[in-house]
């Protein structure tokens, strides 16, 4: 009677771990949350602190880049007829993006990054939003800026992602792997609430 028990516990024991891998094995295969840091960089300040964030979150990197870069004359913010102002000041306009996210579903977490041009993100980037399906994707919009805040952003991007959650947005003026990792900590923590 005891080998008979113990031989039941033995093969019970053994059906349990073959599932328990088995159920490990195809949840880690497919079931696997996968996070993108995408951006826009108009002069190389908005990348540099994107390389970072997809560092220290271990996401995948992609780079929004316009099917017409923009110049030095288009980024002149004090000229009224620049490039870039215009858009700023028509958020109607959608400059077009050269490149697409391979598979966009896979990813559950956006960290959205650009710089401010005139407290708020550039329109090429509701054009990037608006080439997917954002519903229910977490975005978490990250931007570089000469000097203003991150102002209207959150309310000018929901128009192109409106089933989307956004978490709280930040400019990281020259931030260090140390403050990223900081601010990624604390981003994780709101969006776990």
């Amino acid at each position: 009677m005891k080998k008979l028990t113990f031989l039941l516990i033995a093969m019970a024991a053994f059906v349990f771990a073959a599932c328990a891998s088995a159920e490990k094995k195809s949840s880690s295969s497919d079931g696997e949350a996968k996070t993108l840091v995408a951006y826009f960089s108009a002069q190389g300040h908005t990348k540099a602190l994107a390389e970072k964030i997809a560092a220290a979150a271990g996401a995948d990197l992609f780079e929004i880049v316009p099917a017409d870069p923009y110049t030095e004359a288009d980024l002149d913010g004090w000229n009224d007829s620049a490039r870039g102002t215009r858009e700023s000041k028509d958020r109607t306009t959608r400059p077009q993006v050269k490149s697409k996210v391979e598979n966009f579903a896979q990813y559950d977490t956006i960290y959205l990054g650009f710089p401010i041009w005139w407290f708020t993100a550039p329109t090429i980037v509701n054009t990037f939003l608006e080439q997917y399906n954002t519903d229910g994707k977490v975005i978490i919009p990250f931007a570089t800026s000469g000097g203003s805040e991150i102002g209207e952003t959150e309310k000018d991007l929901k128009v192109s992602a409106p089933n989307a959650v956004f978490l709280p947005g930040k400019v990281l003026n020259n931030a260090t792997e140390q403050q990223v990792k900081y601010w990624i900590g604390t981003v994780e923590r709101k969006g776990n609430k």
